[in-house]
């Protein structure tokens, strides 16, 4: 079984180390776009056109099925995607976990950036998922350009910023950008102090996008399967190595094969 992963940085890394906890014996080809990200101030057109040659690259290696591990992306090119490549390879979007976060029925603070908060495609989502709910949108400029270097300052100092725009008796914070979910026990400690301690619930992607694949191969996790599965890196194309900053968080390290399971 081999699965690809694409975005247009290291946002694909949980996904990708989901996958890897979920099924050790995967095969994983993660494509990335260091030559054209970040993604987000492009225009669609240009975006779509970006993410089609990712994804070229990663069907070149002959996967069983492509996540689309990026919020962005899922947005603007997860039709042209599919038109491409589907049937032959399953495309799995990426989209915010409003709707578990809605169900909890508690105040929900969407955390993304600044062009999917207050979005067309993230109101939608509240309309149809979280009519009714207490939810406040969370802008986060920088923090993904912050994960993406591994500058731990700047993550630190774009939290902090994030946390002070959400509500104290927030119950539940969704994670509307896949690089957050690489930072989210230093999102976790700025809203603790915030919300005094509280018991914060996070809604993230990573794990269901990776159950969700899984479903569509017709397989199950089996996590305590042998670690077999190998790793190919591709960067705008190129084979290479994951890049430096990806080795900084849990999720890189698993995959490069120097950590333990993350989870």
């Amino acid at each position: 079984m081999k699965i690809a992963l694409m975005d247009s940085g290291i946002g694909l890394l949980a996904a990708a180390a989901a996958v890897r906890r979920l099924r050790p014996d995967a095969e994983l080809v993660v494509s990335s776009d260091p030559d054209g990200m970040p993604w987000g101030p492009r225009t669609p057109a240009d975006l779509t056109g970006r993410a089609l040659a990712v994804a070229r690259a990663a069907a070149a290696h002959r996967p069983d099925a492509l996540i689309v591990a990026c919020n962005t992306a899922t947005v603007h090119a997860l039709d042209a995607l599919r038109a491409e490549l589907e049937p032959a390879i399953p495309v799995i979007g990426t989209v915010p976990a409003i709707k578990p976060a809605a169900a909890a029925g508690g105040r929900m603070a969407i955390w993304a950036t600044p062009a999917t908060t207050g979005s067309a495609y993230q109101r939608g989502l509240i309309r149809d998922f979280a009519t009714g709910a207490r939810v406040t949108e969370v802008p986060c400029p920088g923090l993904a350009d912050a994960v993406e270097a591994a500058d731990d300052a700047a993550v630190r100092a774009t939290v902090a910023a994030a946390a002070a725009l959400t509500p104290a008796d927030v119950t539940d914070v969704v994670l509307g950008c896949t690089h957050y979910e690489l930072v989210e026990s230093t999102i976790r400690a700025a809203l603790a102090a915030r919300t005094r301690g509280a018991e914060l619930v996070f809604h993230g992607s990573a794990e269901p996008v990776a159950v969700q694949a899984l479903r569509r191969l017709g397989l199950r996790p089996e996590p305590d399967l042998p670690r077999t599965g190998g790793l190919a890196v591709l960067r705008s194309g190129r084979e290479g190595t994951l890049p430096a900053a990806a080795l900084a968080y849990a999720e890189g390290r698993l995959l490069a094969g120097q950590g333990a399971p993350v989870g």
